[in-house]
């Protein structure tokens, strides 16, 4: 009993912010290998294309529209531009808005995933993700508030046949 109550006290000592590490995905031995609908954990050794993304206190990602070729493997550099702590979730809508409804529950909920990037103000990170289907995905801050204000941008992923893209 005593080990959980010190454990429930250093949750909510360490408060939201700190739940999150700075982590990058793109390198290292402990790549987390996830297959999702909108694709799977990237190979650092097959980047296609580097995109960055910055993350701004007005809720708003920049670019917030991104096209992609399906089964290009993308290197986000994502930079906090703001004064308060921002993520980025990949995902699909329905994805998003249930992890921003837990999040609004378990504000101080540590999770990490290959498809994430949480930043400090100020600091930057990446992710490797392959987009292995066609079709729409997001991305989203899903921290309390931010994606009700609308830090939400679009992925759109254009199939490919044979090499070509449609």
């Amino acid at each position: 009993m005593y080990r959980f109550a010190l454990l429930i006290a250093a949750i909510f000592a360490s408060g939201g912010a700190l739940a999150h590490g700075t982590q990058t995905h793109a390198e290292g031995p402990n790549l987390e290998m996830v297959e999702k609908a909108f694709g799977r954990t990237g190979d650092p050794k097959k980047v296609t294309r580097t995109i960055r993304i910055g993350g701004h206190d007005d809720m708003r990602y920049s670019p917030s529209k991104i096209t992609v070729r399906q089964g290009e493997t993308i290197r986000f550099v994502v930079a906090n531009h703001g004064k308060v702590f921002h993520e980025l979730v990949l995902g699909t809508m329905e994805e998003l808005k249930e992890h921003a409804e837990w999040m609004k529950k378990h504000p101080t909920m540590e999770h990490d995933a290959p498809y994430m990037v949480h930043l400090p103000p100020g600091k930057k990170g990446q992710m490797v993700w392959q987009f292995t289907e066609p079709g729409e995905f997001y991305f989203a801050c899903l921290l309390p508030g931010h994606f009700e204000a609308g830090m939400i941008g679009s992925i759109k992923v254009v199939p490919t046949t044979r090499g070509v893209v449609r």
